[in-house]
């Protein structure tokens, strides 16, 4: 049996992936109420409890195997069933979505080598399976992750492209997050008494570090794992963007250019196209929109404000005279953003000119968030712009990379390409950092 293991990818394994799902080749019929069990996927057991689209293998007892049912299976109803997502019941090698429909095995494992669970992945069959390890089997945080991998080998689409890898795990986080916080989880949440709960989002990483690579797989440095808030911006889509919304899941599958190694960034930029949208535009928008964690998640949102006296927002150096420059070591990479608080006293006109020093291109807001809490956001033309801030009001300054063309690039081997950051300066009235 060949296997690979979530997002782990083998080098000339193309003609595995020979027969991916096709829009419209047949039309799918109606998947059973009660999928197949498949005990050759994974290494079986001889204990296990059933659901309609799971098979639970070595559950400790029968109240573990019902917990970690209920969430799969709410799970399940969210993103298959009301969102449209693939069924990982359905092999990735099928060229239809006509069936046949296979239970998702999971087993309860006793350990895994520095990981609370994993997502291997059947080559031959074209069908993954969970391993958890047992005293994570309840926790959410950590299965409807791993079910996320498991959306995407069925989807099949990125499978053994190495641009991708790092963005499964921002993938899997945005699907347990969506899962644990969003309404569109609510009604199946609902269903299967699963609760509401906090969100999984680590702002101090995601604002904190929001200079670095938007996806980045740097050893001990990534933030692909927090990088999700990129995607709920995507799926929120709160700036009302032609491309964006929930269809970017399949689309960002489905558009993906076979065996073309791009980023998902290049394919969303093909998403976005018909509206005349530039990625860049999305990105500054997103990054414009996390100075107050505005993206339609509340929970993101609350925790910001109870946070935000922890987030490093120191940015930039003074230089005197309302000049400031920004730090060399946080100069923002590709796609990546500086958020820099701006100090006001009273009602004021703020005015800001950015200039760059060197090679790049870069796109700058000034935010304002109002004594309601609503945000307004002011783009700087040609490098400069002015906004007035009101008495209890709070203005940040939002800098982004926004290079004129997308680059190929593996974020697991960042480049000096990718990871060489913008250098500028700041001219600043009316405020101070």
């Amino acid at each position: 049996m060949k296997v690979l293991t979530q997002a782990i990818f083998l080098a000339g394994a193309s003609t595995l992936v020979d027969a991916l799902p096709s829009a419209g080749l047949v039309s799918p019929r109606a998947p059973p109420a009660e999928f197949t069990a498949n005990p050759n996927v994974g290494p079986g057991g001889t204990r296990w409890k059933d659901s309609p689209h799971f098979r639970i293998y070595g559950a400790t007892d029968n109240a573990v195997a019902d917990r970690t049912i209920a969430m799969l299976e709410a799970a399940y109803t969210c993103f298959v069933n009301d969102l449209g997502w693939r069924s990982p019941g359905l092999s990735y090698k099928q060229d239809h979505d006509n069936g046949p429909w296979h239970k998702l095995n999971v087993y309860q494992v006793e350990t895994l080598p520095g990981a609370a669970a994993n997502t291997p992945l059947d080559l031959n069959r074209g069908l993954s399976w969970l391993n958890v390890v047992k005293a994570w089997m309840a926790e959410p945080g950590v299965v409807v992750h791993e079910f996320g991998h498991a959306l995407t080998y069925s989807a099949g689409w990125w499978i053994d492209q190495y641009r991708t890898g790092a963005w499964w795990e921002t993938v899997a986080n945005f699907v347990a997050d969506t899962y644990l916080t969003s309404p569109h989880c609510a009604p199946a949440r609902a269903k299967y008494n699963q609760p509401e709960a906090n969100t999984i989002v680590e702002l101090k990483k995601v604002i904190g570090d929001s200079y670095q690579v938007i996806v980045d797989g740097t050893v001990d440095t990534a933030n692909h794992y927090q990088a999700f808030p990129f995607l709920t911006y995507l799926h929120s889509n709160p700036d009302q963007i032609q491309g964006l919304g929930t269809s970017i899941f399949p689309g960002v599958w489905t558009q993906y250019k076979r065996y073309s190694d791009e980023t998902p960034l290049h394919v969303l930029e093909r998403l976005i196209a018909p509206g005349g949208t530039k990625i860049q535009t999305v990105v500054a928008k997103y990054w414009a929109r996390m100075a107050f964690v505005d993206i339609n998640h509340p929970k993101a949102q609350a925790m910001w404000r109870s946070q935000r006296s922890q987030i490093n927002y120191g940015n930039l150096d003074n230089q005197g005279n309302g000049r400031y420059r920004v730090k060399s070591a946080r100069r923002p990479r590709y796609m990546g953003a500086n958020i820099t608080p701006l100090k006001t006293n009273g009602a004021v006109n703020v005015s800001v000119t950015v200039t760059i020093s060197g090679a790049g291109k870069l796109t700058s807001f000034l935010a304002v968030r109002q004594t309601s809490g609503a945000v307004r956001y002011v783009e700087l033309v040609n490098s400069s712009g002015n906004v007035s801030v009101g008495n209890g009001e709070e203005a940040m300054l939002v800098v982004v990379n926004t290079p004129a063309n997308l680059v190929l690039f593996d974020p697991f081997k960042l480049t000096a390409e990718t990871n060489t950051g913008v250098d500028y300066t700041v001219q600043i009235s009316g405020a101070t950092v």
